[in-house]
């Protein structure tokens, strides 16, 4: 097993992974730019080294910046997390021709996966259906003379990264010339890579996805699918894990599909297949392979019971899985809500500032992965993802009871997050009948106001209303000896006063 691993990220998912890397006795090295001086992982890694500027150009993304703090630290390995350089194969690469173990697929199998297009056309050869879209490699005339021929609507897709990154739907051929050129852009900025490719856009679909893990000894499973259909502008804001438009066949299949994609290139490691379901014509096609953790991971872990980070680091050690297919039973029903630093009520506009105060959910089934402690900088550099709230129920019905009272739990001040809008979510119809799919948001504006000031006028009183029933409530006057006030000691009711300034 390791000794000493670098974590080559920022934010939640370094302080995931250095804290699967404690569990296991590893010493750990954080990497940080100069704005995450103060970030929490920063805090919690054994060691952490500056390695540039805001931009991640110039800190996150600098590979030889990362590779020569490894070395200098002597770690063993290198965890990159998800996002920047996750997918990267030069990475990949340098850390091997460093002498150090990536803590994740090989060089050659992210080159192919990672790849969006080259992906697809490794998992045709073994008859995976796919969605209508051009090759790789082509230049903007040859794209819209491709845009042509596959038709619109239709999306333009960054070959590399993810997360919704030079992703652009194009309805109208008169846009195309202009969503072409800022989803390169868009990609080139996110991953040093301006390439893309051309696919038909599918209304009502499902997004779909299945886990895999796989050691380097010729052993593949995958541990069941997720439902990540509720997303904004591409990028995914609730996921859950079982999903309810997949039953038992269909899982089945899907995930042989999976393993078939993940050992045709010879996969070791975490990965996920992702897949579009076509609800009118009840059929799934391959959309790509994420060669990396994905964010919502642990919702596959709270039903299956599997820590996958430390699995990752143990297969990336050379060790064979624990695990055998039959073994991977899924019980009950898991849900995250990604937190983000934005504005639901001003169309998701980032937000930024210091956290004043902070108070995160607790309770049987709830899990928080943060980034936050009070008194931290939260800027506009980065992805606004901040936290990660995630809960376990026996049945959807209750999971979704659960994260409502999670969310309402949640205390965030200082910033503007997107709490809001989950909670919103959790009581909307489609959501709790299931019957939504990757339009939805666009169908439907949870946080849209057709009267500012009169809604604003209704919840003041509202307020006003909830305020003096809470204060009736909790009032105790001390030597009152009437039933509803004698509840607790008044010596300790007149303690908590004097402790607070005569304040509830």
């Amino acid at each position: 097993m390791f000794k000493k691993v670098l974590v080559a990220n920022r934010g939640e998912i370094a302080v995931r992974v250095l804290r699967a890397c404690e569990e296991r006795g590893i010493s750990t090295v954080a990497v940080f730019s100069e704005p995450d001086r103060t970030a929490l992982h920063v805090r919690y890694a054994n060691e952490a080294y500056c390695i540039g500027p805001a931009a991640s150009r110039e800190s996150y993304l600098r590979i030889d910046k990362i590779i020569d703090v490894a070395r200098k630290t002597g770690v063993d390995a290198i965890h990159p997390g998800y996002g920047f350089l996750a997918e990267n194969a030069a990475f990949a690469a340098a850390c091997r021709d460093a002498g150090i173990t990536f803590i994740g697929p090989s060089p050659e199998a992210i080159e192919k996966m990672g790849d969006k297009q080259t992906a697809r056309e490794t998992v045709a050869k073994n008859g995976v259906p796919l969605v209508p879209g051009s090759a790789k490699g082509l230049r903007d005339d040859e794209l819209k003379a491709a845009a042509l021929k596959i038709g619109f609507p239709l999306m333009v897709k960054a070959t590399a990264g993810g997360g919704g990154k030079g992703m652009r739907v194009v309805h109208d051929p008169a846009q195309f010339t202009s969503s072409l050129s800022a989803a390169r852009r868009e990609a080139g900025s996110a991953f040093g890579n301006d390439e893309v490719y051309l696919e038909k856009y599918i209304a009502s679909a499902r997004h779909i996805e299945v886990q895999v893990l796989a050691d380097n000894h010729g052993n593949t499973i995958h541990l069941g699918e997720r439902e990540c259909s509720i997303q904004r502008r591409h990028q995914k804001l609730i996921e859950e894990s079982p999903s309810v438009a997949v039953d038992a066949v269909m899982r089945d299949e899907i995930g042989r599909i999976a393993i078939a994609a993940a050992e045709s290139v010879s996969y070791a490691n975490a990965g996920t297949v992702e897949f579009l379901y076509d609800s009118a014509a009840e059929k799934f096609y391959f959309l790509e392979m994420n060669t990396r953790l994905q964010v919502e991971h642990p919702v596959t872990e709270m039903v299956t019971g599997v820590d996958l980070v430390k699995e990752q680091i143990a297969i990336a050690a050379g060790r064979r899985l624990r695990y055998r297919q039959e073994d991977i039973v899924s019980k009950g029903w898991a849900i995250e809500c990604r937190i983000t630093a934005e504005d639901p009520f001003n169309n998701f506009m980032p937000n930024s500032g210091m956290v004043t105060y902070l108070k995160e959910p607790t309770g049987p089934g709830v899990r928080v992965e943060s980034s936050l402690y009070r008194g931290f900088e939260v800027s506009l550099f980065y992805d606004p993802m901040v936290a990660k709230l995630i809960v376990l129920g026996e049945t959807r019905a209750e999971a979704i009871l659960r994260m409502r009272r999670a969310l309402t739990e949640y205390r965030i001040g200082g910033i503007k997050t997107s709490i809001p809008f989950h909670q919103e979510m959790m009581i909307s119809t489609e959501f709790i009948w299931g019957t939504f799919d990757t339009s939805f948001l666009e169908r439907r504006r949870l946080m849209a106001t057709e009267n500012p000031a009169e809604d604003q006028a209704r919840i003041a009183a509202v307020s006003a209303a909830l305020i003096a029933h809470e204060a009736g409530r909790r009032a105790v006057h001390i030597g009152d000896q009437s039933p509803a006030a004698n509840q607790g000691s008044n010596w300790k009711t007149a303690g908590r006063m004097k402790a607070t300034g005569g304040r509830w």
